[in-house]
């Protein structure tokens, strides 16, 4: 797994390459909760684009990443999911407290 992110006007995006399992959640949680104490974004953005797999595991870090976010006072969204991951997290109900945006402004540039 390997999680890049990046920061722009208080917006921190991460990007996960890889697969997100129990194997990689701690590795994915602490590179994350260290860019979200270090940028304390108003929003952040988690995109999945490069994620093929995911497992229950995936799910108990994006919330616990959502809630160290809130603590600081900002918001989460998701983007570039496919329909594996996306059927996971409506099964949950995931999608009620973190939005699921469509595309984000580098996928509507690359089309």
């Amino acid at each position: 797994m390997i999680v890049n992110y990046e920061e722009t006007s208080r917006t921190l995006t991460i990007n996960f390459d890889g697969e997100i399992d129990h194997h990689s959640c701690g590795e994915i949680a602490t590179i994350s909760d260290d860019a979200i104490k270090k940028y304390l974004p108003l929003k952040l953005i988690f995109d999945f684009k490069n994620v093929k797999f995911m497992d229950s595991a995936g799910i108990g870090m994006v919330i616990g990443r959502y809630k160290q976010l809130m603590r600081f006072g900002g918001k989460a969204e998701m983007v570039n999911i496919n329909n594996d991951i996306k059927r996971i997290f409506s099964m949950v109900g995931i999608f009620k407290i973190i939005p699921l945006v469509s595309e984000n402004a580098e996928s509507l540039a690359n089309t």
